[in-house]
This record gives structure tokens, C-alpha cells and sequence, in this order.
């Protein structure tokens, strides 16, 4: 299932990738820091919602109480949870 997550607080406006149960892939985001969100999508490609989790949630970006990467763990437990 393709899902798209409007993000919150960052310079990406959008984060677009794929769900099939609990395993993420296809990840791209709309806007941002092209290398580092490139970077991003590929190392989680294949991973689960639980595994990004671990990893990026609760990341911050300079003085923002968020960054892209939380973005990303917040848009694939929404997404994980709206299969349900």
C-alpha cells in the first residue's frame, strides 16, 4: 500500500513510500536536504515500523523540536496503524 504523510515543523512538506504489512520500502521525500533524505530512504528500505522507530523517533534538527527522520517514524507508525 502506497502511503503519504504531510510532515509537521520541517523542510520537507511530504514523505510518500510503501507498506505491505510491516515492512517499509520506496521512501521519498518532498522537499528538504536532497543528499541527507536521500541517505535516509535508502538505509530504511526494507526495514520494519518498529526498527525505524528505534532509530529515529524523538531526532530533533538544530533548535526544532522534530527533524525529517521523526517525520519518518511518525509517518510509518500512522501508517502501520491505519492498516489495522
Amino acid at each position: 500500500m502506497n502511503y503519504t504523510y504531510k510532515t509537521k515543523g520541517t523542510c520537507s512538506k511530504e514523505i510518500n513510500f510503501d507498506i505491505n504489512d510491516n515492512v517499509i520500502t520506496n521512501v521519498s521525500f518532498m522537499g528538504g536536504c536532497p543528499g541527507n533524505l536521500k541517505a535516509i530512504s535508502m538505509l530504511v528500505d526494507g526495514m520494519t515500523v518498529e526498527d525505524i522507530e528505534s532509530k529515529l523517533l524523538g531526532n530533533t534538527c538544530g533548535p526544532k523540536p522534530t527533524s525529517c527522520a521523526d517525520q519518518l517514524a511518525k509517518a510509518v507508525r500512522a501508517a502501520y496503524e491505519s492498516q489495522k
